[in-house]
């Protein structure tokens, strides 16, 4: 993890896959966190802690570009990242199937690969059925199937909002195997998550320090 002052500061082989400088975060009226200054560079994962409502998600979708910041820069933004929220985003009229492979295309990934996403997140059998009809569980793991798809793709960081929220034992351990790959091949991955987390090169970062109340 590289902390910034003024200016962003590339990594060690000169590469930032995600950034943020100077950034302050509100959710309505209160200002949640002041000054955030990060960066992650190829093949980390950082593990992003806080207690409930201390910002981790408003920071999580100001870093995807999904909000903008109430002051300061983050970068890459839309389109650039791979953001994978606590909803899961998943159309309820659509099939599991139909629901992961309209995802790929907003990702840019290939729909063909789904299938066997789906078989290695333990929800194949789950493809056919409407999303409505499915547990939450087997939602997130569906929802999840997106990391896969994302494997031959260049190199993007992947920001993930309490992944491994309503996983078995199993499909936790897939998780982190994704993740890990990612990191491995070049990737950063950004994550949330209040159960224990253990992934090879993993570091934390506390938002306390950055905490505006």
């Amino acid at each position: 993890m590289t902390f910034l002052n003024a200016t962003a500061t590339p990594a060690a082989d000169g590469t930032v896959l995600l950034c943020a400088q100077g950034l302050d975060c509100r959710r309505g009226r209160r200002l949640l966190l002041r000054g955030v200054n990060l960066s992650l560079g190829p093949g980390e994962i950082v593990w992003l802690r806080g207690a409930n409502g201390s910002g981790k998600t408003s920071l999580l979708r100001v870093l995807a570009g999904l909000v903008q910041p109430e002051r300061g820069r983050a970068w890459p933004g839309r389109g650039r990242s791979l953001f994978v929220g606590h909803a899961n985003a998943l159309k309820d009229d659509l099939t599991l199937a139909e629901a992961v492979a309209f995802l790929a295309r907003l990702q840019g990934a290939s729909s063909d690969r789904v299938p066997h996403a789906l078989a290695q997140i333990g929800v194949a059998q789950c493809a056919s059925s409407p999303v409505r009809q499915l547990s939450q569980g087997q939602r997130r793991r569906g929802s999840l199937a997106r990391l896969a798809l994302d494997a031959e793709a260049p190199v993007r960081p992947w920001i993930l909002d309490e992944p491994y929220d309503a996983l078995d034992q199993s499909s936790s351990g897939v998780l982190s195997h994704w993740i890990e790959a990612h990191a491995h091949r070049g990737g950063a991955v950004l994550l949330t998550s209040h159960q224990p987390v253990t992934l090879r090169g993993m570091r934390t970062v506390d938002l306390d320090a950055w905490c505006a109340s």
